[in-house]
């Protein structure tokens, strides 16, 4: 309970710097930031030490209301980012909607052009240790993302995903109100 009354401090101290920061809300020490002025951090957004969280350009970050965010979690943006309400996002995750070109044959490729595409998180999801959620993904509310993956697409509502390349391999059926298995594009197997 300490660590998060010390938590609390440094919230405070980061505040003003954030374009929002609503409390309660708190942020753990964070390793790096670059862009604050551009993050939105609703109310009773919990985010634990180690975050490292960047906006270029006009690149936003918006964190909805509730959201949990383990250790280590690195976030990047160029464009619009958004994580919906009251979705947990484990330790070690990577989320951008950034992807850096490397065509220019001889040119470094962080001196080469960002391509942007914005990636949304819906709302209630789940996202487990080590997940990559790259630039232009969305997932529909209530995904649950297992460990390690690495995602990149457009996933619909009550999705379950895993693997490198993420697949869909359960999807909640409304007409059955079940947990249902589903080929790698989402529909049902029958």
């Amino acid at each position: 309970m300490i660590y998060k009354l010390y938590w609390g401090f440094i919230s405070i101290c980061y505040a003003p710097f954030f374009k929002k920061f609503s409390f309660p809300s708190y942020i753990g020490l964070p390793l790096f930031t670059l862009g604050l002025k551009r993050v939105i951090v609703n109310k009773r957004v919990r985010i634990f030490p180690g975050l490292r969280i960047e906006t270029h350009g006009e690149g936003t970050v918006t964190f909805e209301q509730g959201v949990s965010i383990g250790q280590n979690f690195h976030i990047t943006s160029a464009g619009n980012l958004i994580i919906g309400s009251n979705t947990t996002i484990s330790g070690n995750v990577f989320v951008t909607n950034i992807d850096h070109d490397y065509q220019e044959i001889g040119t470094h490729i962080l001196d080469q052009k960002m391509i942007v595409n914005d990636t949304k998180i819906g709302s209630n999801c789940f996202i487990g240790y080590g997940v990559a959620i790259q630039a232009g993904t969305v997932l529909g509310k209530q995904c649950v993302v297992g460990a390690s993956s690495v995602v990149r697409g457009y996933f619909p509502d009550y999705s379950v995903i895993v693997g490198a390349p993420a697949k869909v391999v359960k999807r909640y059926n409304l007409n059955t109100m079940k947990w249902e298995r589903t080929a790698p594009d989402g529909s049902f197997l029958i």
